[in-house]
């Protein structure tokens, strides 16, 4: 389509490169070792009536499993409730009513127990959601139905990067491994100039940014995009002079109404309302 049309712009599905992203991570033996025993430990509590009331008591009726869109997503968002709900199962599993119940002598029954009290488990579980809960939020963004993302897919990238070496006090041993993960999905399928054009033409990120306009990744985006979506060199022109009355914030972007909704409404919506 591109061919015959050269002025049309495909860009891969932002949740599916995502998703492609956590699965890559997913398969890396000790997450996925993890999640299998995460899953087992569920399955066998969901599987008796009895257990799994016993469960609910001690976490107050919330459950282990939190499904999402998608696999892989469901797979560390589950994860994330059974880290929340740590403490209780450990109470459950070295309760009274645990140690004399008939589940306890069962061989399935001990070993759900063992994974719950193996310091490792919830250490590798820990490990999986500092790497993971970045990604999950800008998947939740692109994903999502409350804002177009295209102008937002960038930075949050960026943000979840930045979140995840933050969570490993910037150690980079401990991320390297994701990073190339990442980068592999981001820089093959993901990154395109719509996203660094639509990341420029974001109010909220290009006027708290002074030097965005120094970043050659983003400009060369921007420059691309109105070269590929602009076929009249007389209109790509006046798109460029229009670029200066958005730069300066003059006429229409100067506004008080503007400014003050620069954070709290998409891009388009708000040039839907000044037009």
């Amino acid at each position: 389509m591109e061919a015959k049309r050269p002025h049309l712009y495909w860009t891969p599905c932002a949740a599916h490169c995502l998703d492609l992203m956590l699965e890559d991570i997913f398969k890396i033996p000790n997450f996925n070792k993890t999640f299998e025993k995460a899953i087992a430990v569920h399955g066998y509590i969901v599987n008796r009536s009895g257990l799994l009331n016993m469960m609910r008591q001690f976490t107050q009726y919330k459950d282990l499993i939190k499904p999402a869109k998608t696999r892989f997503a469901t797979a560390f968002l589950t994860l994330s409730r059974i880290h929340q709900q740590q403490t209780n199962l450990k109470k459950m599993f070295t309760s009274e009513e645990w140690i004399t119940s008939k589940w306890a002598k069962e061989p399935q029954g001990k070993k759900t127990a063992q994974v719950i009290l193996m310091p490792s488990f919830w250490n590798n579980v820990l490990y999986a959601l500092k790497i993971s809960s970045p990604l999950v939020r800008v998947l939740r963004l692109v994903d999502g139905e409350r804002k177009p993302p295209m102008g937002y897919i960038y930075e949050a990238m960026d943000r979840a990067k930045e979140a995840i070496a933050k969570s490993f006090n910037g150690n980079e041993e401990k991320y390297k491994e994701f990073f190339e993960i990442i980068d592999n999905r981001w820089n093959v399928q993901l990154h395109r100039p719509l996203h660094a054009a639509g990341y420029y033409l974001n109010p909220e990120y290009f006027y708290a940014n002074p030097n965005i306009e120094k970043d050659k990744e983003v400009m060369s985006g921007l420059y691309k995009c109105i070269l590929r979506l602009v076929p009249s060199n007389e209109t790509q022109d006046k798109v460029c002079a229009e670029l200066t009355t958005y730069k300066k914030a003059d006429g229409l972007f100067g506004m008080a109404l503007a400014i003050r909704q620069r954070t709290t409404r998409a891009p388009g919506d708000l040039y839907f309302i000044l037009k």
